[in-house]
């Protein structure tokens, strides 16, 4: 009895084993026959998604029709299904999935709601912002060029600030280093 529960999960293994490839046969086996029943004329749907008719059958290739006026050679392994006729003229019509209204608006009135489209019937100019370029007064040029002489000042007298600091802290950085090559507190 011991020999049979040991033998139990091999025998289990070698049936599902047995199972997988059998099922796997039969598709192959039916997908040899749905290649084998292609004809001249039927519309077929490759592995990679693109349709096209069937121009030329050869032992190991199709010849296909993929636009009007444009052929391609594939394997026959390449054909992933053999379509109907009325399916295949439902697809290239179009029929599936047509969309009558656009899915992104030409416009931004979706966006901006019921206040806008109100505003727009009514005609109300008094939200709107007028972009152009206003005239500029005469003496605008001589306050602009008081600004950037300003401008100029500050950043000079910054680029000062920030000269003056670096000095004092290259000082500081010195006088720590004669301490400790005198031997002070810090050095050890």
């Amino acid at each position: 009895m011991p020999n049979i529960v040991t033998l139990l999960p091999f025998i289990v293994l070698i049936g599902a084993m047995f199972l997988m490839t059998r099922s796997a046969k039969k598709k192959q086996q039916a997908a040899a026959q749905m290649r084998d029943e292609m004809q001249a004329g039927t519309g077929v749907r490759t592995i990679g998604g693109m349709y096209a008719t069937v121009k030329e059958i050869h032992e190991d290739t199709v010849l296909l029709e993929v636009a009007p006026g444009v052929h391609a050679i594939y394997a026959k392994n390449a054909i992933g299904a053999v379509l109907a006729d009325e399916e295949y003229n439902r697809i290239l019509d179009g029929a599936e999935g047509v969309h009558h209204e656009p899915v992104v608006p030409d416009d931004a009135s979706s966006l901006t709601g019921a206040v806008a489209g109100e505003a727009a019937e009514k005609g109300d100019q008094a939200d709107k912002i007028d972009l152009g370029k206003a005239e500029a007064p005469a003496d605008a040029d001589k306050t602009a060029d008081a600004d950037a002489e300003k401008k100029d000042a500050d950043a000079k007298d910054a680029v000062e600030a920030d000269d003056a600091k670096a000095d004092e802290a290259k000082t500081d950085a010195d006088a720590a280093k004669d301490e400790k090559k005198a031997g002070g507190a810090d050095a050890k």
